[in-house]
Order: C-alpha cells, then structure tokens, then sequence
C-alpha cells in the first residue's frame, strides 16, 4: 500500500483518523506489536490512573507535586481542549509540534514492517506516538491517564508500579458494560500483582475489590487505609503511617477534588521508596496545580464558568459545585455532547438550576446535534420560567447567552471537552456584559 508521509502534525492527525476501519477497537494485541518493534519501555516509575471522572484532576495534582518535589515528569492525558499538544507534557510544558510529528513518523516506519503492516485506531497511533516521545526523555516519572475502560486500552501495554482508580461510574456503557460491576472490571485490568493500587471511590465496585485479592496487587482504599478530614478552613490526610494536616483545598475547585487529592496522596505515599517528596512539595503542589475546564470559573461580569462534565455522575458534581457558589439573578448554560450519552439524568439534575439553555451543534460525526438535545430537555423540562435555544457552534452559543446576561448573572459553559475547547479556542473569554435595560 503506498503512503504519502504526512507532513504536518493537522496531516498526521487527520492520517490517523482514515487508517482503521473502526474509531475504537478494544483489543491490545495490535498496538502492543507496534509497540515492541519499537522497543519502548520505561526503567523510570509509572503511574497508570483510570477512572470515569476525576483523571486528568489527578494526574494534574500527581504531575504539580512532583514537579515540585524537583521531578522530570511526563505527563499523557486525553482528550484535548484546544491543541493536540496538551495530551502531552514534559515538565509541566506541553509538547512541541515539531516533535511529535517526528514520532508519528516513527510509529509509521514500525507499524509498517516488512511488509506486515500492523492496522492502528488514531487512538493507538497517537498513544505510540507520545509514549515513544516520553521514552527518549530524561524522566523521573511518567504519568498516563487511561483514555477509555483500562483493561485493553492502550496505555496498558505499560506496566505501572501504581495504578489509580478514581471513581467509577456509568459511561461508554456500549463499550464497557452496562452496571458499575462490568465496568469496574475493565478499570481494574490496569492493577499489576505486588503493586499498588490506590482505589478513591468511595463505594468501590465489588468487581474491583475481587480483582485486586485474585492477583495479589496492593489495595489502598479510601476509608480503610487512607482517610480524609476537614473543616472550612483546611485538610487533612492519613494513611499507612504518613499523615499531612492543616493543609489548604487544593487550587482545582470543587467538593469532588478532594476525593481526588485523597488518592494522590495514597498514590504518593504508596511510592516514597521510589519517589520520596517532602510535605512542603504536597502543600505548594496542590495550592499551585492547575487545570483548564474543571469547574474552572472566570472572573468577569457575568462570571463564566467551564466544566467539560459529560456524564451523569460529572453532572452531579458540577450541579453541586454551581450551588455552594451562592445566588445569581440568571443562570445560562452552553451545553454540547456526544449522541451516545446518557442525557436524561444529566439535564434533569441540573434543570432546576439552569434558567436560560443554548444547545449547541459540536463538529463531529458522533454528537448530538443541538436540535435533538433540545428536544430531549423540553421531553422532561417542567419550569414555566425556564427556555432554550439552538447554536452551529459553542462560541455563537456563548455569544448569544453573552447578549442575553446582565452583568450580575453567571454563564455555565459544560458537557463534551469540544464544546468548552470551542469557547477557549481563542484564549480565556473575559466577558463584560451591557446592563439589559428593566423590563
């Protein structure tokens, strides 16, 4: 088959997309090919954390404390907001263009053998791609988040000497079973034997419990062998023989952060041997860590506020969230997501809070579009008060619930990472409404 090297990291991207004949192909026996052609490995500590919502906030919180404990890290995430370049960063930086284009070409060169050409999803691909990036860097630490289940995603062809497990919920039920017992086993296929897993959810599934005893990996669950206090003020931890306290609320906001932070710091602990920190790198890492999208809230009038919660168990976090925050006049929601979601407990958990709806239209093949979540909002919507419009893009969504605030109120921009990507495109909007003449 002939080939036309991509050039550009937009051509290879784009290359990835068209190569496999389906979008998501659970199995790992292709990538893992491509990956011992390769030769890539790493002789520096892993940490693997998976989980429905809450794992980019922990490798975020994981990458600022070791970055401040004076770590090489690398840190891969997915998906992106804006740039392909965010899945990785080095240091703390995001990755250069140039060099991941260089390592989408040597994934090409390998995957292409001998005349035995090994068929990769974009997913697969990219995941080479960064992991070969990573390997020929001088670090301390590497850092992958799980991009779907656990079990056969391609991150699990490395093997961790710490798995996280951060909540585990209901989401991508075609993919990973229909309970919380199905999917829990396909997170829990990331535990090693002998090594540690630190499991956050409160209410573990059974299935993940199990799994741990039948290989023998290292169990710390929250309640058991790590638990959390705190009043207004501050926190504390303690698990194992290692306690911190008087700690502030890490700099991600929201109630739900904490759970995650709790499981950093297990991980952490879990660890010291391998990667020993001081409790001066906890404190400043977590003050310090920050992370686009996670109930991330703008300064401005209105207030803005992006969550890329796309679940209903995120929905929940986030309705929770924009309560503690207080009164405002009007709440007005931008909101997109993709067509397989579970939309009905997402919209009526948050409805009695949101008073003006702008669906919005997102630029893929797989969501919803604007019209069909409308629909679905006025199918279960009982407030008289409460309207909704439709928008061909998150940014005019975003405009028009801008002309329609007044300076007082807040705008919720949430659901799919392409719908608050859409608004960030051109930076952090700071809005400044006109004052709407009284009616």
């Amino acid at each position: 088959m002939e080939h036309k090297t991509p050039h550009t990291l937009d051509d290879w991207l784009a290359y990835c997309e068209r190569l496999h004949p389906v979008a998501i192909d659970m199995t790992l026996e292709r990538v893992r090919s491509v990956a011992q052609r390769m030769g890539i490995r790493f002789t520096c500590p892993v940490i693997t954390v998976a989980g429905t919502n809450g794992k980019g906030s922990t490798c975020a919180m994981l990458e600022a404390i070791l970055l401040q404990a004076g770590y090489r890290t690398g840190v891969y995430t997915s998906p992106h907001l804006v740039s392909f370049e965010e899945r990785l960063r080095l240091n703390g930086e995001a990755v250069s263009a140039a060099d991941l284009v260089a390592s989408f070409a040597d994934v090409q060169r390998a995957r292409c053998q001998n005349d035995d050409e090994v068929s990769l999803t974009y997913f697969e691909f990219s995941t080479l791609a960064i992991l070969n990036l990573m390997r020929h860097r001088p670090l301390d630490v590497v850092i992958l988040e799980v991009g779907l289940g656990g079990r056969l995603d391609a991150v699990n062809i490395i093997e961790p000497d710490c798995a996280i497990i951060t909540s585990v919920d209901l989401d991508h039920m075609a993919l990973l079973g229909d309970d919380r017992e199905a999917i829990g086993y396909e997170k829990a296929g990331i535990m090693r034997t002998g090594k540690p897993v630190v499991v956050s959810d409160p209410v573990p599934p059974q299935s993940v419990l199990d799994r741990a005893l039948e290989i023998g990996a290292d169990l710390w669950r929250v309640g058991v062998d790590f638990n959390v206090s705190g009043d207004k003020q501050q926190w504390g931890w303690a698990g194992r023989g290692r306690r911190y306290s008087g700690m502030a609320y890490p700099a991600l906001r929201g109630a739900n952060q904490l759970v995650n932070a709790a499981g950093v710091l297990a991980a952490l602990s879990a660890l010291r041997d391998l990667l020993p920190i001081t409790a001066q790198a906890v404190r400043v890492g977590l003050a310090s860590v920050d992370l686009p999208g996670r109930f991330q809230i703008v300064p401005g009038q209105p207030t803005l506020v992006l969550d890329v919660a796309h679940n209903p168990h995120a929905v929940a976090a986030l309705t929770a969230n924009l309560d503690a925050m207080g009164f405002f006049p009007t709440t007005h929601a931008v909101f997109g997501v993709m067509a397989d979601k579970d939309l009905r407990p997402m919209l009526s958990r948050i409805n009695p809070l949101i008073d003006r709806w702008y669906f919005t239209d997102l630029p893929l093949p797989r969501a919803a579009t604007a019209q069909a979540v409308m629909q679905q909002w006025q199918a279960q919507n009982s407030r008289k008060d409460a309207s909704a419009t439709v928008h061909a893009d998150p940014q005019s969504a975003l405009q028009a619930a801008l002309s329609g605030a007044d300076p007082a109120d807040r705008i919720v921009v949430f659901g799919s990472f392409h719908t608050v990507g859409g608004v960030l495109q051109d930076g952090v909007p700071r809005l400044s409404a006109k004052h709407l003449p009284q009616a």
